[in-house]
Protein backbone atom coordinates (compact mmCIF):
# COMPACT_ATOMS: atom_id res chain seq x y z
CA UNK A 1 0.00 0.00 0.00
CA UNK A 2 1.41 3.38 -0.99
CA UNK A 3 1.44 6.65 0.97
CA UNK A 4 -0.79 8.80 -1.23
CA UNK A 5 -2.58 11.08 1.40
CA UNK A 6 -5.47 11.60 -1.71
CA UNK A 7 -6.81 8.14 -0.86
CA UNK A 8 -9.90 8.18 1.36
CA UNK A 9 -11.56 6.11 3.11
CA UNK A 10 -14.88 6.23 5.21
CA UNK A 11 -14.93 3.67 8.78
CA UNK A 12 -18.33 3.23 10.22
CA UNK A 13 -18.51 3.29 13.97
CA UNK A 14 -14.93 4.56 13.49
CA UNK A 15 -14.78 6.51 16.68
CA UNK A 16 -13.84 3.53 19.09
CA UNK A 17 -12.74 0.23 19.52
CA UNK A 18 -12.70 -1.41 16.16
CA UNK A 19 -13.44 1.28 13.96
CA UNK A 20 -11.30 3.46 15.62
CA UNK A 21 -7.94 1.17 15.36
CA UNK A 22 -8.96 0.46 11.62
CA UNK A 23 -9.26 4.70 10.93
CA UNK A 24 -6.18 5.46 13.09
CA UNK A 25 -4.01 2.14 10.72
CA UNK A 26 -4.92 4.20 7.49
CA UNK A 27 -3.90 7.54 9.04
CA UNK A 28 -0.93 6.57 9.98
CA UNK A 29 -0.71 5.08 6.28
CA UNK A 30 -1.41 8.34 4.76
CA UNK A 31 -4.55 7.99 3.79
CA UNK A 32 -7.62 10.69 4.46
CA UNK A 33 -10.18 8.69 6.77
CA UNK A 34 -14.11 9.58 7.10
CA UNK A 35 -16.02 8.57 10.24
CA UNK A 36 -19.64 8.29 11.03
CA UNK A 37 -20.47 7.11 14.21
CA UNK A 38 -23.80 7.35 16.68
CA UNK A 39 -21.48 8.04 20.02
CA UNK A 40 -21.16 11.70 20.17
CA UNK A 41 -19.04 11.62 23.14
CA UNK A 42 -16.54 8.91 21.06
CA UNK A 43 -16.21 11.67 18.64
CA UNK A 44 -15.17 14.40 20.82
CA UNK A 45 -12.75 12.11 22.33
CA UNK A 46 -11.13 10.72 18.88
CA UNK A 47 -7.58 11.52 18.96
CA UNK A 48 -6.76 13.63 15.57
CA UNK A 49 -8.05 16.39 15.04
CA UNK A 50 -7.17 17.83 12.10
CA UNK A 51 -9.75 18.40 9.67
CA UNK A 52 -7.80 18.44 6.87
CA UNK A 53 -6.97 14.45 7.10
CA UNK A 54 -9.89 13.38 8.99
CA UNK A 55 -14.11 13.71 8.80
CA UNK A 56 -15.78 13.53 11.98
CA UNK A 57 -19.70 12.80 11.28
CA UNK A 58 -22.04 12.49 14.26
CA UNK A 59 -24.94 10.28 12.28
CA UNK A 60 -27.22 6.75 12.41
CA UNK A 61 -25.72 4.34 9.60
CA UNK A 62 -29.50 3.06 9.43
CA UNK A 63 -30.71 6.28 8.56
CA UNK A 64 -30.72 6.88 4.58
CA UNK A 65 -30.83 10.37 5.09
CA UNK A 66 -28.01 10.77 7.61
CA UNK A 67 -25.97 8.30 5.21
CA UNK A 68 -26.58 10.39 2.21
CA UNK A 69 -25.52 13.46 3.88
CA UNK A 70 -22.69 12.20 5.41
CA UNK A 71 -21.60 10.96 1.85
CA UNK A 72 -22.25 14.94 0.28
CA UNK A 73 -20.24 16.50 3.30
CA UNK A 74 -17.48 13.71 2.57
CA UNK A 75 -17.17 14.07 -1.35
CA UNK A 76 -17.39 18.46 -0.94
CA UNK A 77 -14.05 18.07 1.48
CA UNK A 78 -12.52 15.35 0.13
CA UNK A 79 -13.22 15.30 -3.83
CA UNK A 80 -13.25 11.23 -3.51
CA UNK A 81 -13.96 7.81 -2.13
CA UNK A 82 -11.74 4.65 -2.93
CA UNK A 83 -12.58 2.21 0.13
CA UNK A 84 -15.80 1.78 2.67
CA UNK A 85 -15.40 -0.20 6.02
CA UNK A 86 -18.49 -0.99 7.26
CA UNK A 87 -18.05 -1.60 11.18
CA UNK A 88 -20.56 -0.16 13.64
CA UNK A 89 -22.47 -2.69 15.54
CA UNK A 90 -24.71 -3.37 18.46
CA UNK A 91 -25.16 -5.83 20.46
CA UNK A 92 -28.69 -6.52 20.88
CA UNK A 93 -28.17 -9.37 23.15
CA UNK A 94 -31.05 -10.69 25.17
CA UNK A 95 -33.06 -13.95 26.19
CA UNK A 96 -35.20 -14.87 23.10
CA UNK A 97 -38.57 -15.21 24.77
CA UNK A 98 -37.69 -11.21 26.11
CA UNK A 99 -36.59 -9.31 22.93
CA UNK A 100 -38.87 -7.49 21.34
CA UNK A 101 -39.13 -6.85 17.55
CA UNK A 102 -38.70 -3.17 17.72
CA UNK A 103 -35.29 -4.29 19.62
CA UNK A 104 -35.06 -7.16 17.10
CA UNK A 105 -35.52 -4.45 13.90
CA UNK A 106 -33.29 -1.76 15.66
CA UNK A 107 -30.10 -4.87 15.32
CA UNK A 108 -31.03 -5.56 11.74
CA UNK A 109 -31.07 -1.72 11.27
CA UNK A 110 -27.77 -0.56 12.34
CA UNK A 111 -25.79 -3.86 11.69
CA UNK A 112 -27.39 -4.99 8.19
CA UNK A 113 -29.07 -2.30 6.57
CA UNK A 114 -26.75 0.52 7.67
CA UNK A 115 -23.71 -1.67 5.87
CA UNK A 116 -26.27 -1.91 2.40
CA UNK A 117 -26.75 2.12 3.03
CA UNK A 118 -23.21 2.81 3.59
CA UNK A 119 -22.20 1.00 0.42
CA UNK A 120 -25.49 2.04 -1.95
CA UNK A 121 -24.12 5.46 -1.38
CA UNK A 122 -20.76 4.98 -1.51
CA UNK A 123 -20.67 2.71 -4.15
CA UNK A 124 -21.21 5.64 -7.06
CA UNK A 125 -18.88 8.44 -5.46
CA UNK A 126 -16.25 5.42 -5.80
CA UNK A 127 -17.18 4.52 -9.45
CA UNK A 128 -17.26 8.41 -10.43
CA UNK A 129 -14.13 9.64 -8.87
CA UNK A 130 -11.57 6.70 -8.83
CA UNK A 131 -13.23 4.13 -10.84
CA UNK A 132 -11.78 1.79 -8.44
CA UNK A 133 -12.46 0.61 -5.03
CA UNK A 134 -13.09 -2.04 -2.38
CA UNK A 135 -15.73 -2.36 0.51
CA UNK A 136 -14.39 -4.30 4.03
CA UNK A 137 -17.42 -5.47 5.94
CA UNK A 138 -16.92 -5.97 9.66
CA UNK A 139 -19.16 -9.48 10.59
CA UNK A 140 -18.33 -11.90 13.48
CA UNK A 141 -17.80 -15.77 14.02
CA UNK A 142 -21.57 -15.14 15.42
CA UNK A 143 -22.29 -15.39 11.72
CA UNK A 144 -21.21 -18.88 12.08
CA UNK A 145 -21.49 -20.28 15.93
CA UNK A 146 -23.83 -19.36 18.60
CA UNK A 147 -24.80 -19.25 22.20
CA UNK A 148 -28.14 -18.17 23.80
CA UNK A 149 -29.42 -14.83 23.50
CA UNK A 150 -27.78 -14.20 20.02
CA UNK A 151 -30.78 -14.14 18.03
CA UNK A 152 -30.69 -10.56 16.79
CA UNK A 153 -27.20 -10.08 16.20
CA UNK A 154 -25.75 -13.64 15.31
CA UNK A 155 -28.46 -12.84 12.68
CA UNK A 156 -27.85 -9.78 11.52
CA UNK A 157 -23.96 -10.53 11.09
CA UNK A 158 -24.76 -13.90 9.17
CA UNK A 159 -26.97 -11.40 6.85
CA UNK A 160 -23.30 -9.49 6.36
CA UNK A 161 -22.14 -12.66 4.55
CA UNK A 162 -24.66 -12.79 2.21
CA UNK A 163 -24.74 -9.10 1.39
CA UNK A 164 -20.58 -9.70 0.48
CA UNK A 165 -20.55 -12.07 -1.79
CA UNK A 166 -24.26 -10.40 -3.36
CA UNK A 167 -21.99 -7.11 -3.71
CA UNK A 168 -18.88 -8.83 -4.93
CA UNK A 169 -21.19 -10.09 -7.85
CA UNK A 170 -22.67 -6.93 -8.45
CA UNK A 171 -19.86 -4.46 -8.35
CA UNK A 172 -16.99 -6.82 -9.79
CA UNK A 173 -14.47 -6.50 -11.25
CA UNK A 174 -14.29 -2.74 -10.72
CA UNK A 175 -14.72 -2.65 -6.32
CA UNK A 176 -14.18 -5.24 -4.48
CA UNK A 177 -15.76 -6.73 -1.44
CA UNK A 178 -14.04 -8.62 1.29
CA UNK A 179 -15.72 -9.61 4.80
CA UNK A 180 -13.72 -10.24 8.31
CA UNK A 181 -15.73 -12.34 10.98
CA UNK A 182 -13.37 -11.29 13.90
CA UNK A 183 -13.30 -13.52 17.14
CA UNK A 184 -12.77 -12.46 20.46
CA UNK A 185 -11.14 -8.93 20.40
CA UNK A 186 -9.89 -7.00 23.36
CA UNK A 187 -11.69 -3.49 23.30
CA UNK A 188 -9.69 -0.49 24.74
CA UNK A 189 -8.77 -1.46 28.14
CA UNK A 190 -10.09 -4.61 28.65
CA UNK A 191 -8.35 -7.07 29.91
CA UNK A 192 -9.15 -10.81 30.44
CA UNK A 193 -7.36 -13.62 32.75
CA UNK A 194 -4.46 -16.24 31.18
CA UNK A 195 -7.13 -18.85 31.69
CA UNK A 196 -9.58 -16.99 28.67
CA UNK A 197 -6.42 -16.32 26.99
CA UNK A 198 -5.01 -19.87 26.87
CA UNK A 199 -8.22 -21.30 25.60
CA UNK A 200 -7.47 -19.73 22.37
CA UNK A 201 -5.14 -22.14 19.86
CA UNK A 202 -3.06 -18.99 19.50
CA UNK A 203 -2.65 -18.48 23.26
CA UNK A 204 -4.15 -15.63 23.17
CA UNK A 205 -7.07 -13.39 22.35
CA UNK A 206 -7.01 -10.66 19.47
CA UNK A 207 -6.18 -7.14 19.54
CA UNK A 208 -7.82 -4.29 17.34
CA UNK A 209 -4.57 -4.30 15.44
CA UNK A 210 -5.01 -7.87 14.55
CA UNK A 211 -8.17 -6.68 12.44
CA UNK A 212 -7.03 -3.31 11.50
CA UNK A 213 -3.97 -4.73 9.76
CA UNK A 214 -6.27 -7.82 8.31
CA UNK A 215 -8.56 -4.60 6.71
CA UNK A 216 -5.57 -2.90 5.27
CA UNK A 217 -4.61 -5.77 3.72
CA UNK A 218 -7.78 -6.53 1.57
CA UNK A 219 -7.87 -2.87 0.62
CA UNK A 220 -4.79 -3.11 -0.84
CA UNK A 221 -4.75 -3.91 -4.53
CA UNK A 222 -1.32 -5.26 -4.67
CA UNK A 223 -1.94 -7.56 -1.86
CA UNK A 224 -5.15 -8.98 -2.14
CA UNK A 225 -6.30 -7.99 -5.97
CA UNK A 226 -7.18 -11.82 -6.80
CA UNK A 227 -9.99 -11.83 -3.77
CA UNK A 228 -13.10 -10.64 -3.67
CA UNK A 229 -16.81 -12.40 -2.11
CA UNK A 230 -14.55 -14.12 0.75
CA UNK A 231 -15.01 -13.88 4.22
CA UNK A 232 -11.99 -14.26 6.73
CA UNK A 233 -12.31 -15.86 9.99
CA UNK A 234 -9.98 -14.43 12.47
CA UNK A 235 -10.51 -15.53 15.89
CA UNK A 236 -6.99 -17.62 17.14
CA UNK A 237 -8.63 -20.71 15.81
CA UNK A 238 -11.05 -20.63 18.54
CA UNK A 239 -14.23 -22.20 15.73
CA UNK A 240 -11.50 -25.14 14.99
CA UNK A 241 -11.94 -26.07 18.61
CA UNK A 242 -13.98 -28.50 19.53
CA UNK A 243 -15.15 -27.92 23.25
CA UNK A 244 -17.15 -31.25 25.07
CA UNK A 245 -18.81 -30.48 28.30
Amino acid sequence: MDNNTSKIIVVTGGAKNIGKGIALKFLELGWKVGIIDYDKQALENFPVKDETVVFLYHGDVANEYSVSDFYIQLKERFGRLDAIVNNAAIGGFKDFLDLSVSEWKRVIDVNLTGYFLMARFGVPIILETVGKGAIVNISSTRALMSEPGNEAYSTSKAGILGLTHALANSLGPKIRVNAICPGWILHEGEIISEREHSQHLTGRAGTISDIAEMVAFLVDEQKSGFITGQYFVVDGGMTKKMIYI
